[in-house]
């Protein structure tokens, strides 16, 4: 059985022979343990890949968005980082004022993607292939406004806000539409809402302004035999029966931030793509603790499928801790 066949036949609760694998690592994991990354990738090689984009113009960017110092994205949003492998902060807007919207410049860029070559990509490996884009339409409303602003904008509702949401959203369509047209075999989406035990808006805002925009995501994705992924920290309980109502396949979240007791309910409903917990057991926990953990996410989650063994290898955690989650996971 191949990787793509593992991760589908998991996906549709279909018994697959094991749990599939996938290793998210940071820069600063490669920086911090090269040998130690390499044995695990090696010993765990993943199931899931992501297809570049091979896009025919790359959007301008200034600077290393993993260095520090300033990085202006794609969007010109910039970042400030602080130390080497991590991922910076927004410090400033792209426009404080609503009469300099039009400074925004969308990254046409991102719509020149080289089908051809995905496809080419896509037919040289066994390995399940999601998409090389990933719609975020809050954190991006964020990256644009800072923080704050965003929070004013939601509360007031201005309509140069409603104007911007929607114009995000179009372009955000525009790139999944392509990417539902090539080979891949699954297409992501990511928002982190939770903060550590609530949500970071209501529900009710949230499925009044952001779960239309999801669920047309996840329409476009399915009306085009694709699978749908969607990654998103924190507390976000109050959502997931949303999430299941509107056909999403997999979900990325922190379940022990949540609680495996609350999520055991959804078991069968919905796959959820790792993870163990990166805020105290990955940097602080025994190998006793990761085992452990490992074995109460499969008993409260699986279901003939439904679970992918996703971890990820970022700043604070032990090599070790990493390497016993794949470990104990393909006992399981």
């Amino acid at each position: 059985m191949t990787s793509r066949e593992l991760v589908r036949q998991t996906l549709e609760f279909a018994g697959p022979t094991r749990i599939p694998r996938q290793l998210w690592s940071l820069p600063w994991a490669a920086e911090n343990y090269p040998e130690e990354l390499k044995r695990i990738q090696t010993d765990f090689p993943a199931d899931i890949t992501g297809a570049p984009a091979f896009l025919k113009k790359n959007p301008a960017t200034l600077g290393d968005p993993h260095k520090p110092g300033r990085f202006v994205d794609e969007w010109g949003c910039v970042f400030e980082n602080k130390e080497s492998g991590y991922i910076g902060e927004v410090k400033e807007p792209v426009f404080e004022d609503w009469k300099d919207a039009g400074k925004l410049r969308f990254p046409l860029e991102r719509l020149t993607v080289d089908v051809p070559k995905v496809n080419d990509f896509c037919a040289s490996t066994d390995l399940f292939v999601t998409g090389g884009t990933c719609p975020r339409p809050f954190e991006r409303l964020q990256f644009i406004r800072k923080t704050e602003n965003l929070y004013m904008d939601l509360v007031e509702q201005p309509p140069e806000f409603l104007s911007l949401l929607k114009e995000l959203h179009e372009f955000y369509m525009e790139e999944l539409k392509i990417w539902v047209n090539t080979d891949v075999d699954a297409v992501n989406f990511m928002d982190d809402w939770g903060a550590q035990r609530s949500l970071l808006i209501s529900p009710q805002m949230w499925r009044e302004l952001f779960k239309p925009l999801y669920k047309d995501y996840i329409d476009l994705a399915h009306q085009h035999g694709k699978y749908v992924f969607m990654h998103s920290d924190g507390f976000i309980l109050d959502i997931i029966p949303d999430l299941i109502e509107l056909g999403l396949d997999a979900l990325n979240s922190q379940i022990f931030c949540m609680g495996l007791d609350n999520l055991q309910q959804f078991k069968g409903q919905l796959t959820f793509w790792g993870e163990i917990d990166r805020q105290h057991l990955l940097p602080y926990g025994t190998e006793t603790d990761i085992v452990n953990a490992v074995r109460s996410a499969k008993n409260a989650l699986y279901s003939n499928g439904g679970v992918i063994a996703q971890c990820e290898f970022g700043p604070g955690a032990k090599p070790e801790n990493v390497y016993k989650v794949f470990e104990t996971w393909d006992q399981c």
